[in-house]
């Protein structure tokens, strides 16, 4: 029986997504026992991944290198006997503890000067175009691993549901279960140059209330601003129908609300993918980043963006204030693709 440690990623789309490779790893060895290394925020998603034995949190936050801390987890590890780690992070700092540990295969791509502390070092990793790629070759041999379209059927991340406290949020919030239920995710902790216009989410939000459908705006507390501003946008009658969730609510709760949902609309966030790995509709808003890395991964979606030539640039602030490539998606073109996906 295999015991294999995983080094998870801190972010929360990277994680919902890094489940496609704790599934392929189910796939090559079923007994296998898997447990992961993450920030505590994590435990929420990594235990709807029932590839999962165990979670560990990783008490050091994110940048903080300290050597003799990750030196003294790998030393307590060592008990744990592991056969085999991923360290799915690139830095340096992210290898130190199943080195510490005494792990004997460390797998991992080329990043930051770690020769040493992984000997199974992988340095073709931009020979293949998506995330899941990335992670799903890791369970392979690196001789087999020539770059994107060497894999085939690649699994989709797909979150378990607790329907007893779906159930529950629901009428908590007093979701009309009538009705078709859309969520919007308006915000990206990535930054502004991923947000599609606060008054674009409003124009969506009135055109849906009025077709029959609840409306659910998700996000964290630091984003109830962006949330604010939709609800008020609407008259006190279709105010009735949305439901302002943000920073109201646990991860947990927003897996099982998401699910609830026939379709998430939404930037390119952490939010998205987890609407995708539980199987909603999603209509995935791209402006300074592309799905040619990382897509919602979901048979069922839309994926709407500008050809305006200066996309992708891959920047946290628009470089020339215009913001276009998000400004020039339309509200009709995610209500045309909503009804496309048979949602409404």
């Amino acid at each position: 029986m295999t015991k294999i440690l995983i080094i998870g990623p801190s972010w929360i789309g990277d994680m919902v997504m890094s489940q496609c490779l704790y599934i392929e790893l189910k796939r090559q060895h079923p007994d296998c026992i898997i447990d992961v290394m993450a920030p505590g925020w994590c435990k929420t998603v990594l235990a709807r991944m029932p590839e999962i034995n165990n979670t560990i949190e990783m008490p050091l936050g994110h940048g903080d290198f300290n050597f003799f801390a990750r030196y003294q987890l790998g030393k307590v590890l060592r008990d744990d006997n592991y056969d085999h780690a991923y360290i799915l992070p690139n830095s340096a700092k992210s290898a130190l503890i199943p080195f510490f540990a005494n792990i004997p295969t460390r797998t991992g791509w080329k990043g930051e000067i770690r020769y040493g502390l992984l000997n199974d070092l992988r340095n073709n990793k931009k020979s293949f175009n998506l995330m899941i790629e990335r992670y799903i070759a890791l369970a392979h041999p690196a001789s087999a691993m020539t770059g994107s379209g060497c894999l085939t059927d690649m699994p989709f991340p797909a979150l378990t549901i607790d329907t007893q406290n779906q159930q529950q949020v629901l009428e908590k919030f007093n979701v009309n279960q009538n009705r078709t239920s859309i969520a919007l995710c308006p915000g990206a902790a990535y930054g502004s140059a991923k947000c599609w216009p606060i008054d674009h989410y409003a124009s969506v939000a009135k055109t849906l209330i009025e077709a029959g459908c609840n409306i659910l705006l998700f996000g964290s507390d630091n984003e109830k601003k962006l949330t604010d501003q939709i609800e008020k946008s609407l008259s006190n009658n279709a105010q009735q129908y949305c439901h302002n969730l943000a920073g109201k609510t646990s991860l947990t709760d927003v897996i099982d609300l998401l699910a609830s949902c026939s379709t998430v609309i939404g930037n390119d966030s952490g939010l998205m993918h987890v609407a995708a790995a539980v199987q909603c509709n999603v209509v995935a808003l791209y402006g300074p980043t592309t799905p040619n890395y990382t897509p919602p991964l979901t048979h069922k979606k839309a994926i709407l963006h500008t050809d305006i030539e200066c996309r992708p640039c891959f920047k946290r602030e628009c470089p020339l204030k215009h913001n276009k490539c998000m400004t020039e998606i339309s509200p009709q073109q995610v209500i045309t693709a909503i009804s496309n996906l048979q949602t409404l």
